[in-house]
């Protein structure tokens, strides 16, 4: 399983893009990933892209946007963490609010995760949540106002302060990710002065005019707080 000991820029497509367009997309951050080596890319990708990214990438962690907490067997139309793993995914995203979980679905999917030796990233909303699903000990916590997915408008100075003090209160293992609103690299920059370890779009990168041109400002906001706080 890979350390997560680096800045990671996370890049989630949701289903702005797929196919052909999307994994020209893939080949160009994972040509920046291997450029820039003290960065940690993830890409997260529509289900039926995943193993075509997986075999023409080299140098990102690829995730799956969700999964179910099955093994083989019954489960039609549900999706499978084996298979997940056996195209190269290595790690998974939940709770996002587009796909949220119950208590119970959650939890069956983290022990799946873990069983399997993928990563694994939970989606939270308020200070109150994180602090609540920092107790799975997920490798990642992405802390994001539901109210500000979308929107380009970023969580306050005082939800990143806030959010960052109560994960560290249960784990200083867990990396913290500000997310929602999040479109240039000032606001990667912001998240990252502010106790964010990640940070990174899905709408402000995959529904832009240009999103290479989105990612390359992201990616300087990177290097600029790397470079100020010392990553």
């Amino acid at each position: 399983m890979k350390k997560l000991d680096k800045l990671i820029f996370g890049l989630n497509c949701k289903n702005y893009m797929y196919g052909k367009e999307l994994l020209e997309l893939a080949k160009f951050c994972d040509r920046l990933a291997e450029e820039n080596p003290e960065i940690i890319f993830t890409f997260s990708a529509p289900y039926v892209d995943l193993a075509a990214i997986c075999a023409q990438t080299h140098h990102m962690l690829i995730y799956a946007q969700g999964m179910d907490g099955i093994s083989p067997g019954r489960g039609n139309g549900l999706v499978l963490p084996d298979a997940l793993k056996e195209a190269g995914v290595d790690g998974v995203t939940l709770n996002h609010a587009e796909r949220a979980m119950t208590v119970s679905q959650l939890v069956r999917a983290v022990y799946r995760a873990k069983e399997l030796g993928m990563l694994v990233d939970i989606c939270c909303d308020s200070v109150e949540e994180a602090k609540m699903l920092a107790t799975l000990q997920p490798n990642c916590l992405i802390c994001e106002p539901t109210s500000l997915i979308g929107t380009g408008t970023t969580a306050s100075p005082e939800y990143m302060q806030e959010v960052t003090k109560a994960i560290r209160s249960i784990s200083d293992e867990i990396v913290v990710c500000i997310g929602a609103g999040t479109k240039n690299g000032e606001d990667i920059y912001r998240a990252i002065q502010h106790g964010a370890q990640c940070a990174g779009g899905s709408s402000g990168i995959f529904a832009a005019e240009d999103p290479k041109a989105v990612i390359l400002d992201m990616l300087a906001g990177f290097k600029k707080a790397r470079i100020d706080f010392g990553w």
